[in-house]
């Protein structure tokens, strides 16, 4: 029998422990205390008169573009799923639960530069895309690869994507397709595209060398992008621009709901990462709110449980705040509200009505109860909120 040896063991393990605790660095740790951010003073990104497309574009797919067209749209759920992809792509990099961040514009320049590897990774994770022989990516059989800009048409085109006789060696052994994909979180704005790349289709520089030959617009890298005239090559999926990058409820808040929230709870300074989550459910009604926001507020570990906790802070101020659990989708149902799914929760203040009351309502141990409007919302001595156990039966009754 042969056993295998670990490392020695330390002499003094308990002080080694000790040495090596997290706590003993956390103690000093500057990277995860709450802090606030600026209101961005530039956009995330432009969009060059040039490159301006419509939504709801018809066009004829090229043949030689139509095996990744139809891969794509042969995906289920596949638009839905590709703008989530970008969604989480910068929600990740933003990072909230550790930084706090929740706008593009507070990224680090590096970061910034990482956001169009961490979307091709997301999308190759979420669509399970092959690796190709020359390129990334392979659909259909066919090698192409994926570009990102924050900018709508500021993809970088590298040489081994298309054949070019003055590049020798680094030129590609053919021209390749590529997905280009871009967004805008600052308007919930998104696109994605499928274009052959070729020599021409890239950008040259105005006038000729010494020798009377056009320039390539290279840059440092050797890279080029798209001139302006490509964009009427490129197959827009889903039918060109797309106005429903998920929200980014943060960065979309009016700043002085946001301030509120994150830095001046009134009437007192929200110390605590629950008292911000509280707040925000407090501010924030009757709109879905999910997993990221409720990290990027709290800034702690576990968001399910800042939610429940603000459940109880704030029934006595006739406010639910409904998950998706238990009675709580029937109960949004029954109001008319967005129902949230797993990581979602929607907050709404209720008061008692009467079963002849015609709001959207619901009953519970015979108590009709309805959202609150208009002088309702006003109360400063509202009723306390129903308790909404998941083992309670509800009556949803609607006009």
């Amino acid at each position: 029998m042969t056993i295998q040896m670990g490392l020695p063991f330390p002499q003094d393990a308990a002080q080694t422990g000790m040495q090596e605790s997290r706590a003993l660095a956390a103690k000093y740790s500057r990277r995860n205390s709450f802090r606030t951010w600026d209101l961005p003073r530039e956009d995330m990104s432009k969009i060059p008169r040039e490159w301006r497309i419509q939504p709801g574009l018809t066009q004829q797919v090229p043949d030689d573009l139509d095996p990744f067209v139809e891969w794509f749209y042969n995906q289920p759920e596949a638009r839905e799923r590709f703008r989530w992809a970008l969604r989480d792509s910068l929600d990740e990099l933003l990072d909230g639960q550790r930084t706090g961040r929740w706008a593009y514009q507070h990224l680090t320049k590096t970061e910034k530069t990482y956001l169009g590897t961490a979307v091709e990774v997301n999308l190759t994770k979420e669509f399970a895309i092959d690796n190709g022989a020359d390129l990334d990516w392979s659909i259909a059989g066919l090698d192409i690869d994926c570009k990102f800009s924050k900018d709508l048409g500021g993809w970088e085109i590298p040489m081994e994507m298309y054949l070019c006789a003055d590049h020798g060696e680094r030129g590609g052994r053919a021209n390749h397709a590529a997905v280009v994909t871009w967004m805008n979180d600052d308007t919930s704005q998104w696109a994605a595209g499928i274009v052959r790349i070729t020599d021409e289709r890239l950008r040259w520089k105005r006038g000729l060398d010494a020798n009377g030959h056009r320039v390539r617009a290279y840059n440092r890298d050797n890279k080029r992008k798209l001139s302006d005239g490509a964009k009427s090559e490129v197959y827009w999926l889903w039918g060109g621009l797309q106005t429903d990058l998920p929200t980014n409820l943060l960065r979309h808040l009016d700043p002085a709901t946001r301030e509120g929230i994150l830095t001046a709870s009134l009437p007192r300074r929200a110390s605590s990462g629950q008292q911000r989550v509280n707040q925000l459910f407090l501010d924030v009604p009757d709109r879905l709110i999910g997993r990221r926001t409720v990290l990027t507020v709290g800034q702690q570990d576990d968001a399910p449980k800042r939610a429940r906790d603000a459940r109880k802070a704030l029934r006595p101020k006739g406010i639910v705040v409904l998950g998706h659990q238990g009675s709580h989708p029937h109960v949004a149902r029954a109001l008319r509200l967005p129902i949230p799914i797993k990581g979602e929760w929607i907050s709404t203040r209720l008061v008692p009505v009467s079963s002849e009351d015609a709001r959207p309502k619901f009953s519970l141990d015979g108590q009709f109860w309805a959202r609150a409007r208009g002088k309702e919302l006003l109360d400063a001595e509202p009723a306390p909120a129903p308790d909404l156990p998941d083992d309670r039966k509800i009556d949803g009754q609607a006009p």
